[in-house]
């Protein structure tokens, strides 16, 4: 049985819901985003607090994921979410050429990545990190994940794109 499913959704001031069927818009001071909730779930608005209940007794996992995934459209549209990245690399750099982001990674050619909508980028001065901000924690994740992949990190020196927060093993060169 689960216990998330159980606690409410605390709406903080601001933050306003609308409920069209099983389709919640979500809006708040960052902006808006809209949620579809499975069948097996009902939701009501209670004292500021949205409280998730199942339509059967055999669906309360769903009834928790979807009230996880609405805690989390609650939290982009107030907080918003940002991941970082960092490129490790002799001559790797990240610049911002109007709202894409154009990576030198040692290929032949710079790689231009087009901002999504929702999505910006940040760069700092010393062009070695990356932060990617949104209301959206899937899209700002999914975009992490395409810019990691043109340049995963290798494991013999350890260059390449990562998260701001992995652990990269090193393994050991070949000896003669």
């Amino acid at each position: 049985m689960s216990r998330i499913a159980k606690n409410p959704v605390t709406l903080v001031k601001g933050v306003s819901v609308d409920a069209q069927g099983q389709k919640l818009t979500i809006k708040g001071p960052k902006g808006t985003d809209t949620i579809v909730l499975n069948d097996a779930v009902t939701v009501k608005e209670e004292n500021g607090s949205l409280v998730f209940t199942p339509n059967k007794d055999s669906s309360m996992a769903i009834t928790g994921t979807m009230r996880s995934l609405v805690n989390n459209v609650v939290i982009g549209v107030t907080e918003g979410y940002t991941k970082k990245l960092l490129l490790v690399g002799v001559g790797y750099r990240a610049t911002l050429q109007g709202k894409d982001l154009k990576l030198a990674l040692g290929f032949s050619h710079d790689v231009i990545y087009p901002a999504p909508e929702g999505i910006s980028f940040e760069v700092p001065k010393n062009q070695t990190e990356i932060a990617v901000t949104g209301i959206n924690k899937q899209q700002v994740g999914q975009v992490c994940a395409e810019i990691r992949a043109f340049r995963p990190p290798e494991p013999y020196k350890g260059k390449g794109v990562r998260y701001a927060d992995e652990t990269v093993f090193r393994k050991e060169a070949k000896k003669a």
